[in-house]
């Protein structure tokens, strides 16, 4: 299998589209080879921030741990994990995490060896291979990038249990970070109430609801049902700044998040209200309608 990289530089650094592309090989897609990380290196730019934040080891520590927590499970445990930890270490602001340069560097660059796997194809789907996507690819797919997106859309405030809730169900990440409206935090909040609750369960379940949710988006502004509080810009940028005395993203409990305000809890109840009556008669896919006779 495809190896931890042999030279590690001290600071993260940004790898472009183009310069990704040559390393994404059959050899390495298939787990049969390593990246060239001198020659990838060369061709990497360093980041512009200086400070603790750029650091590349805590990052690689996350990797290494998580793979030695989940190495007797499903690669897709690590997920649930890792994600808030991730979001934590990186402490970046979306437009920083918008660019995609960082995410193929962490892949390539960084821990190639958790995308094979963690992303491997299973035997049965043919011969085993990793999808090009998740070392480059959308925010959504891209093995890193898809964590810290997930960190940050479910995360409530501080508060990073959602996001394990979230993370959990491998559906709510290959589905809801794809919907524009989970950008709208009592959503997010809604959708994860809802797992928690046991009213959606299955992958199943939260495709359908992902489509009862997106699809009735269109027609009515959760916003204006579900208001949120307004975003104060000052928590997040203390939290980015205070890493720089920050100490190591715990293993055993959550981190916490930027300090602002959680969505309020009234708008979250009347969303997950309302998701589950639309819930209730969206159609499952191998479930059968309720009060239709089995035989």
């Amino acid at each position: 299998m495809t190896h931890k990289p042999s030279n590690l530089p001290e600071r993260l650094a940004l790898l472009s589209d183009l310069n990704a592309a040559q390393y994404l090989t059959e050899g390495l897609l298939t787990g049969k080879e390593d990246v060239p990380a001198i020659a990838l290196n060369k061709v990497a730019e360093p980041v512009s921030d200086a400070g603790a934040r750029a650091a590349l080891h805590p990052v690689r520590d996350l990797v290494d741990d998580a793979m030695h927590k989940y190495r007797d499970a499903k690669p897709t445990q690590a997920d649930a994990w890792l994600a808030p930890r991730l979001h934590a270490a990186l402490r970046l602001d979306r437009r920083e995490a918008a660019d995609r340069r960082l995410w193929n560097y962490l892949a390539l660059g960084v821990a190639p060896d958790y995308v094979v796997w963690r992303h491997m194809s299973e035997p049965k789907e043919g011969a085993p291979k990793v999808a090009p996507l998740r070392f480059r690819g959308a925010h959504y797919t891209q093995a890193f990038a898809r964590l810290w997106w997930a960190a940050e859309l479910f995360r409530n405030g501080p508060d990073y249990g959602p996001v394990v809730t979230a993370c959990a169900n491998q559906d709510m990440l290959n589905t809801t970070l794809r919907l524009d409206a989970i950008d709208h935090r009592p959503t997010a909040q809604a959708m994860v109430r809802l797992i928690e609750r046991g009213t959606v369960s299955t992958g199943r379940d939260v495709n359908a609801l992902a489509r009862v949710v997106n699809t009735s988006a269109a027609t009515l502004m959760y916003d204006v049902i579900a208001p949120d509080v307004e975003r104060d810009a000052a928590p997040l940028r203390d939290w980015i700044e205070a890493s720089e005395s920050a100490t190591a993203v715990p293993r055993k409990q959550l981190p916490e998040g930027p300090d602002e305000e959680q969505t309020p809890d009234n708008s979250v109840e009347t969303l997950a209200g309302y998701f589950a009556e639309l819930f209730a008669d969206a159609p499952v896919r191998g479930k059968e309608p309720v009060g239709e006779d089995s035989a």
